[in-house]
């Protein structure tokens, strides 16, 4: 999964470097700015019978693409943030609360699509993720909270969707997309991430 990221990231970089002024015509050419929301869950990816944890997902994305023919390559660059936690109580005294809490997501990769109608586009990406994770503990007692961590997680994603045009210059689009973090100092976390998205943006 990690070098599918990492090659279509490449794949679409080099492409662009090497396409002349006049490839990036085209319906699906230009630069692009998109509004996000979707479903986000991750869970512990060494236990299969983990359900993990959900929540919402939301941010924004900006991007520029090129088009040769009916492929289309593109670079892109989002930030999201997430509602997605977990909650333990009494966890070491009576009344208190223990959360972990999914944070501001950085991504930055590449992504490949073909033309199938003269409004749509399907396309698979991938590329870079640095996710934040926030852990809180809560006394029962005085209620004060302290926050315990915040944890830069590095890790890649790789995707697919489907992107159709409204009009000239709006679109919106659908992307299941996978992340995999792998460790953290050292540490073997091994956390996987699942998120449905949908996005509605303007080219330009």
């Amino acid at each position: 999964m990690r070098k599918l990221a990492m090659a279509t990231a490449a794949a679409a970089f080099g492409a662009m470097l090497a396409a002349p002024a006049m490839a990036q015509d085209g319906p699906f050419a230009g630069g692009r700015v998109e509004a996000l929301a979707g479903y986000d869950n991750v869970q512990d990816g060494g236990d299969g019978s983990s359900e993990g944890t959900s929540g919402f997902t939301y941010g924004g994305l900006v991007g520029y693409d090129i088009q040769r023919g009916n492929t289309v390559f593109g670079l892109e660059g989002e930030v999201t943030d997430a509602t997605t936690s977990t909650r333990s109580y009494n966890a070491l005294a009576a009344g208190d609360r223990f959360s972990v809490e999914a944070g501001r997501d950085f991504y930055l990769g590449g992504r490949i699509g073909a033309v199938i109608s003269p409004q749509a586009m399907v396309y698979a990406k991938g590329g870079y993720t640095n996710a934040r994770v926030e852990s809180r503990y809560t006394t029962g007692a005085t209620g004060a909270t302290e926050t315990i961590d915040k944890v830069n997680l590095d890790g890649f994603r790789v995707g697919a969707g489907l992107e159709y045009k409204l009009s000239p210059t709006s679109f919106i689009k659908g992307e299941y997309r996978y992340s995999h973090y792998g460790n953290v100092d050292n540490v073997d976390i091994d956390l996987d991430r699942h998120q449905l998205m949908a996005g509605i943006g303007i080219r330009f």
